[in-house]
């Protein structure tokens, strides 16, 4: 950051001495010396007088002196206010966040996170829930998202080419248009849903919405499935456009206002968790660690 003559300079300066200086600083007085000669050529000014009393300062080298000090001193901010940015860039993880993939997770886990790394913030980064996105940003997590949250099994993170941590299991339940017959119900069983609609996810997408599907193929033929593509604000829509009944979990009960999310009486559930790159950060792989030991320390 700065010619480290400059701090031989000065040394040299304090002391008086080559001599001296060369004790402070734990080298020769020929090292010294050859220094101050080298910084004088390179300045082209001549800093001391030296006569056979000692060293005294020139003009040139009383201003170079007072000047110095406040060069080696800014370049040391610098350098400490340089790391400082790096280390908090470090720290701040970036969560990707849309209508399918809720931040409420991370709110809710903050305080006692906070008791792991409390030096960790969050940047909260908005995107379309679109299916070009969702590839796009799960392929590449890690370049300008650090983690998502969302349902997903070992099927989607396989095609997705990403990583996930468990924070629970989700019940899958039910969501209808708050005008569906079944909306003024607290609770939905099997026998309910006869008769309906109910949309789910299509086959291969994920293995836990498979094992429900093949359930009610073979034990509930009166339920009529209808297959869909992507989770996104069109499959809300059509739930509520068309009065179906949509597969879906508690905490997408604010993606629409007009749908209403209803446990239902079986014992199916899909992983709900932090969808993170194979190969993340030393920051992130910490945070994700931290967020391991909350998880652990609530069950």
């Amino acid at each position: 950051m700065y010619n480290p003559q400059l701090e031989t300079f000065l040394c040299v300066a304090d002391s008086g001495s080559f001599n001296k200086a060369a004790e402070k600083l734990y080298i020769s007085p020929p090292a010294v010396i050859k220094q101050i000669n080298l910084l004088e050529e390179n300045l082209g000014v001549e800093l001391f007088v030296r006569t056979h009393r000692g060293l005294a300062l020139t003009k040139a080298g009383q201003s170079l002196q007072q000047d110095a000090r406040y060069i080696i001193q800014y370049c040391k901010d610098s350098v400490t206010r340089a790391r400082n940015a790096m280390q908090e860039s470090v720290n701040v993880i970036r969560i990707g966040t849309s209508p399918m993939t809720p931040a409420q997770v991370m709110v809710d886990l903050w305080p006692k996170l906070q008791q792991y790394c409390p030096q960790f913030k969050f940047q909260l980064i908005p995107f379309d829930n679109t299916p070009e996105n969702a590839r796009e940003i799960l392929g590449n997590l890690g370049q300008n998202i650090d983690v998502v949250a969302g349902i997903f099994d070992e099927t989607m993170l396989s095609l997705r080419r990403c990583a996930g941590l468990e924070i629970s299991r989700e019940p899958i339940c039910c969501a209808v248009s708050i005008h569906h017959r079944l909306a003024s119900k607290e609770s939905l069983s099997i026998q309910d849903l006869y008769g309906e609609n109910l949309m789910l996810m299509r086959r291969g997408w994920s293995h836990y919405v498979d094992l429900l599907r093949d359930d009610l193929w073979k034990n509930h033929p009166q339920i009529h499935i209808v297959d869909f593509d992507f989770y996104d604000l069109g499959a809300f829509n059509q739930c509520e456009n068309n009065n179906y009944v949509l597969m879906a979990i508690n905490n997408w009960r604010y993606v629409h206002p007009l749908l209403k999310i209803l446990p239902v009486e079986w014992s199916y559930t899909i992983p709900f968790g932090l969808l993170h790159s194979p190969s993340p950060t030393a920051g992130v792989e910490q945070f994700l660690h931290a967020v391991g030991q909350v998880v652990r320390g609530g069950r």
